[in-house]
């Protein structure tokens, strides 16, 4: 089985080293990274194990790997209530196009408190709730057509009982959104084609499904291999990667 982490690499041929071969920018240890982004990637790694892919493929540019962490790190502090804020990144995912971050926020989904009819809304840049769904309806705007955002827009969610705290907000979780999601587009950290993300939890009254552990990667019993994505890379906030982890700053 392929492993995955810090390297990307190594592993006997199985379905999962042909993702890794497609990957178009290679994920870095902490020796081969340089400058700002050895010192990060090597506390990341000594304090919690493992970067994940994405944040160890960032460590190409040390420009990138910082500016991440640290709009990830400010993030956490925005005042969207967390399951909305997991709607939003679905609604903004879902059309940007990146599994790997789809994957991410459907596996935190039952965390936040999303059942599976949750989600299917969300996917389709909506919500049951009209307060939601006009936050959710300014997301996608914010992210498909800026230049065309104006004094209804804002008057609308205010109508809705939305701050101006939380509306600026909006535009940094889209951005964010947008930075991981794009970013591993570009690098190649995509799940195998043809796989489907899975629920973000049961059906209202149904049983909770059991939670993977954390300290290791997710697995697909039916085709047998480990992902690329690591539950634990995706803790906390909304945004695809977000770190469980704080990096020391300077």
């Amino acid at each position: 089985m392929t492993t995955t982490g810090t390297t990307g690499t190594t592993g006997t041929t199985t379905a999962a080293t042909a993702t890794v071969a497609a990957r178009r920018l290679p994920a870095l240890t902490p020796e081969q990274a340089q400058g700002r982004a050895r010192e990060l990637l090597a506390d990341i790694v000594e304090r919690h194990g493992s970067a994940g892919e994405m944040v160890s493929t960032m460590a190409n540019s040390p420009a990138m790997i910082e500016g991440y962490l640290s709009l990830s790190r400010a993030m956490k502090r925005v005042k969207i209530p967390r399951a909305l804020s997991e709607k939003l990144s679905l609604a903004v995912q879902e059309r940007i196009g990146c599994g790997t971050c789809h994957e991410a926020h459907a596996s935190a989904g039952p965390a936040a408190g999303l059942t599976a009819p949750d989600v299917a809304p969300a996917r389709q840049g909506t919500s049951t709730d009209p307060r939601e769904a006009a936050l959710i309806a300014l997301a996608l705007k914010v992210l498909a057509e800026p230049g065309g955002l104006g004094d209804a827009d804002v008057a609308e969610v205010r109508a809705h009982g939305w701050s101006d705290r939380i509306i600026a907000g909006v535009v940094g979780l889209v951005s964010l959104n947008l930075l991981t999601g794009a970013f591993n587009l570009l690098a190649g950290i995509q799940p195998d084609a043809g796989e489907e993300p899975e629920p973000a939890g049961p059906p209202t009254g149904g049983a909770a499904p059991a939670q993977p552990r954390t300290d290791q990667p997710r697995t697909d019993a039916g085709a047998g291999r480990a992902f690329s994505i690591r539950v634990k890379d995706f803790a906390g906030p909304p945004g695809c990667g977000f770190p469980s982890f704080r990096p020391t700053t300077r």
